[in-house]
């Protein structure tokens, strides 16, 4: 297992090309926010927008229409019940967020069977969150999965516990996770103390930045937020990209916690432009 250092961000982020546009950084599309939770899915898009992604769609309850637009206007939205529309958006990105917020109700269980039969073998899925636990516990939902993506789990370690079936007293055992990992032909990014990212070609890495500033309500949202972003808009191998994004979350939190008791997910992303700027080789 090899540790993510600062070199990553070199590799990754560069000086965006003087002729280009919007569509040149990608597309992104966040689904997730049920009516009592809308501001996951609002991080995860707020996220996505400050880490550069060209477009960002946010398929949402239509109840967080006006606070989709109003803290984040550079955000498009679509309501998640309006299928012709929803349908149309996931065939029209290059990633897609699954699961901030969403919830575990008949409505989430219907958005994410809509979401993975419309996934097409050129785009990245990351299942997040409220997904997550809804495949951990529906064999049918689980044998949906797209094959034909990029695949990235992102658990903390109880929606590990029932994704893998690995008690949070084992997850150490880093064999076993990489066993379970393989078994879902996903990449998994196991979000501890010190988080782990098990890749499909056999590598291991561990992150070692980060630290208990950062534990709060939302840290995930955001840091998927970063990951579409940066899979979507950056030309780096697909393993440097996700140690980019993990390695970016931690490391401004990090450098926030020396002058903060807590690190909310509102402050990473505020940071991000000029954590990026600094950081691009």
């Amino acid at each position: 297992m090899q540790t993510i250092t600062a070199d990553i961000l070199k590799k990754v982020i560069h000086q965006r090309p003087q002729n280009s546009f919007k569509g040149t950084f990608g597309k992104v599309l966040i689904v997730g926010g049920n009516p009592n939770m809308g501001g996951a899915a609002i991080m995860a898009g707020s996220a996505a927008v400050h880490a550069g992604a060209g477009l960002v769609t946010i398929a949402t309850a239509r109840e967080n229409l006006t606070a989709v637009h109003s803290v984040i206007p550079e955000a498009m939205f679509v309501d998640y019940h309006d299928a012709p529309q929803f349908i149309s958006l996931i065939k029209g990105v290059d990633v897609i967020v699954l699961g901030p917020g969403l919830g575990n109700d008949p409505t989430a269980e219907k958005v994410i069977q809509t979401v993975f039969a419309n996934v097409a073998s050129n785009q990245t899925l990351i299942i997040d969150g409220s997904a997550i636990t809804l495949v951990a516990q529906s064999a049918a939902l689980k044998d949906a999965v797209p094959t034909n993506a990029h695949v990235i789990y992102t658990p903390h370690q109880m929606e590990w516990q029932r994704l893998s079936g690995i008690p949070i007293s084992e997850q150490n055992n880093t064999h076993r996770n990489q066993q379970a990992q393989q078994s879902l032909n996903a990449t998994v990014i196991l979000k501890k103390h010190h988080s782990e990212i098990y890749f499909l070609n056999g590598e291991i890495r561990k992150l070692m930045v980060g630290g208990p500033a950062m534990a709060t309500g939302g840290m995930g949202d955001t840091l998927t937020g970063i990951l579409a972003a940066f899979i979507a808009q950056f030309d780096a191998s697909f393993e440097d990209r996700i140690q980019a994004a993990v390695f970016t979350h931690s490391k401004i939190a990090d450098e926030l916690a020396e002058a903060k008791y807590v690190v909310l997910p509102t402050d990473i992303i505020s940071h991000l432009q000029s954590f990026m700027k600094r950081n691009c080789g």
